[in-house]
């Protein structure tokens, strides 16, 4: 039997009998055309929010597979970082909370910022199906189960002033801004809040709410990255 890469993600809904899965749509066709699995092989699986395992695939059409599941293992570990990120453009957004979610971050506050469109509040792209889709496929692809908790934050200063504060309680709370004096550390240990600014940087206004709030500046140094490049290169440095 071939034990494939990646992890078909299950709810509930799925359960035919126990121990016994029924998938359809997007699930049942990447079976069959991404893994390209055939009766009888393994698959990595896991439920949402619980235990990870194989499923042996026992029916496979061009609608459904049929599997038999067994879970044994926990997921991995998470991350231990709370991040606070100014609300990128709608595209860029899904490729964010995909990589976040793969890299194992379990709470993503999404603010406003000067520089954020009042636009990307209405996105199709922030509704909470759309949301979970990205989430899914993060975890799917990192082989975990544990959904990341994503909360909206529209108004920047009530949130800075009223409740970030008990966010970051007992963290090492970071600011990344490209002006800052100080390097971005490496390898901490314990709880980070970090928070990421929209394209073009939070305004001085905002990095100095921030600061008030206890948040140190650091950079990664002179070169600009884009957010979604400067979302996983500060998780990795950091982590």
């Amino acid at each position: 039997m071939n034990l494939l890469m990646n992890l078909i993600l299950l709810f509930q809904e799925d359960f035919v009998d126990t121990g016994r899965v029924l998938l359809r749509g997007r699930r049942a066709e990447h079976i069959r055309k991404v893994h390209r699995a055939k009766v009888g092989d393994e698959l990595t699986v896991g439920i949402a929010g619980g235990s990870i395992g194989k499923g042996t695939l026992r029916s496979l059409d061009k609608d459904t597979a049929l599997m038999e599941i067994s879970l044994t293992q926990n997921p991995p570990p998470p991350l231990p970082v709370t991040l606070v990120l100014a609300l990128p453009r709608p595209k860029v957004l899904r490729r964010v909370l995909q990589t976040v979610t793969s890299m194992g971050v379990k709470k993503i506050y999404l603010v406003n910022a000067y520089r954020v469109e009042k636009s990307y509040w209405q996105s199709p792209f922030l509704t909470d199906d759309a949301i979970r889709q990205q989430l899914i496929l993060g975890l799917e692809q990192a082989r975990d189960t544990i959904m990341p908790e994503i909360l909206l934050r529209p108004l920047f200063k009530p949130f800075v002033e009223d409740e970030l504060p008990g966010i970051m309680a007992g963290t090492t709370a970071l600011l990344a801004d490209p002006g800052a004096g100080n390097e971005c550390p490496r390898n901490l240990r314990g709880s980070i809040t970090l928070a990421i600014g929209p394209e073009g940087g939070f305004i001085q206004y905002e990095l100095d709410k921030l600061v008030e709030s206890r948040f140190e500046p650091v950079s990664m140094g002179e070169r600009i990255l884009r957010v979604e490049a400067a979302v996983p290169a500060l998780l990795a440095r950091l982590l």
